[in-house]
């Protein structure tokens, strides 16, 4: 295809993003999501038993991202699993992956933006959030790699403070080991709850592979920044819980509203409060901005193919970018984060996500060893894994998942009967 401005036929995305971007996409993705937004629910759900919920979805999230990692080398387009799925399952499977991403990551931009509302204005925390939504949607107009370098900035300052996070809460006095014993009164369904909640945190990997069409050299840089961008993120996940809960323990935890600034203060270092506020909004940032991206390139592929407007297919002639979805995306999310409460949209999200990577799984399943096919239980074990945690998730999250997905799946079979019957007539 032409990638001219007009004439010569459609634009396409530019192939500006290397290795490196593509892992600080993806941390900024997950870092941003879970450690600000996923300890305190999963803690209510299994107190320090988070911890082997933490392992558990780590487990699930490296098949996943396996599996990703091989259908994206095989298939570098914009979509992800919707992609994946459409060419491995069929048409119907691929589109209820591209719906259930497009949902579920439509309602964690906008508790993203609402965190970032929470942390830099809380008093106008909605005011706040449109705001953030509003300007990093023109950032991500004007061109993916102005994303990844303004996400590169957001990561290496939120690592730097949850490095002194970590250090301020276990080098304190207040630090106890004990508080790291599993309890008790832990159940498994609760483990399995805090390991689908914080699997909502791991999710970021999703954004690498969405992006295959703005990535140089995809088959072998998107296989290698997932394993290394989860990795990553699974070591600073561990340092960070085991750090919380030394200090606050399961239960103080899971009544934190903003757990790691509460840790400073118990660790007897309060100074530290307002540099961890500001590192958990750019965190939310950083999430926001790389979810934006993924939902934008999904409701592109999706456009493509006449699933959504056609219309949100169009790619901006200079600054090669979906243009018309990325707006269509933004005014959405700026009109949840201004409307509505989405506390409780983590439980939301993760069920759409867990559903999405199931069909990743199913997908990367099909695969021949030539087509680079990962070990056969890396699938299973992913697909297995996704629909449990999902359906552990609480039950209001499972039950209103199921209705989108329900609606979703009643939109898909009204518009291939119209089109039969169209053809009927036309015949």
């Amino acid at each position: 295809m032409s990638k001219g401005t007009g004439t010569g036929g459609p634009v396409e995305l530019e192939r500006r993003l290397g290795l490196g971007d593509a892992v600080v996409i993806g941390l900024g993705a997950m870092i941003g999501a879970g450690v600000f937004a996923s300890l305190a629910p999963a803690a209510r759900a299994a107190g320090s038993g988070l911890l082997l919920g933490l392992a558990l979805a780590a487990v699930v999230a490296y098949c996943n991202a396996t599996s990703s990692a091989r259908l994206a080398a095989r298939y570098p387009a914009s979509g992800g699993t919707y992609v994946y799925g459409r060419e491995r399952l069929g048409e119907f499977w691929g589109y209820l992956a591209g719906w259930s991403f497009i949902v579920g990551k439509t309602a964690s931009c906008a508790a993203m933006a609402l965190t970032v509302g929470l942390y830099v204005w809380p008093e106008h925390a909605s005011a706040a959030a449109v705001a953030a939504v509003v300007t990093l949607t023109v950032v991500n107009y004007l061109g993916v790699h102005k994303s990844a370098l303004l996400t590169r900035l957001i990561v290496a300052v939120v690592l730097g403070v949850l490095a002194a996070v970590v250090v301020a809460s276990l080098t304190s006095d207040a630090a106890d080991v004990g508080r790291l014993d599993i309890a008790d009164d832990i159940t498994f369904g609760g483990v399995l709850q805090a390991a689908g909640l914080l699997f909502f945190a791991f999710a970021g990997y999703a954004r690498i592979a969405t992006l295959g069409e703005e990535v140089r050299d995809p088959a072998r840089t998107i296989p290698r920044a997932v394993p290394i961008a989860l990795g990553v993120t699974l070591v600073v996940y561990a340092a960070v819980a085991v750090a919380v809960l030394s200090v606050l323990g399961g239960e103080r935890l899971a009544e934190a509203t903003a757990p790691l600034a509460e840790a400073v203060r118990a660790a007897g270092m309060p100074g530290l409060e307002p540099v961890v506020r500001v590192g958990a909004a750019l965190a939310a940032l950083g999430a926001l901005l790389a979810l934006i991206l993924g939902v934008s390139r999904t409701t592109l592929a999706m456009a493509r193919d006449r699933h959504l407007p056609h219309a949100l297919s169009a790619v901006h002639p200079r600054f090669r970018v979906p243009h018309r979805a990325e707006l269509v995306v933004g005014a959405v999310v700026a009109t949840l984060a201004a409307t509505a409460d989405l506390r409780a949209a983590i439980g939301f999200s993760s069920f759409g996500v867990l559903l999405y990577y199931a069909v990743a799984n199913a997908a990367a399943w099909t695969l021949s060893p030539a087509e680079g096919r990962p070990a056969r239980i890396v699938p299973i074990v992913g697909l297995v894994g996704c629909l449990t945690l999902a359906f552990f998730l609480p039950a209001a999250s499972v039950v209103g998942g199921l209705a989108v997905v329900a609606l979703g799946a009643a939109a898909y079979g009204l518009r291939r009967l119209l089109g039969r019957r169209r053809s009927a007539d036309d015949s």
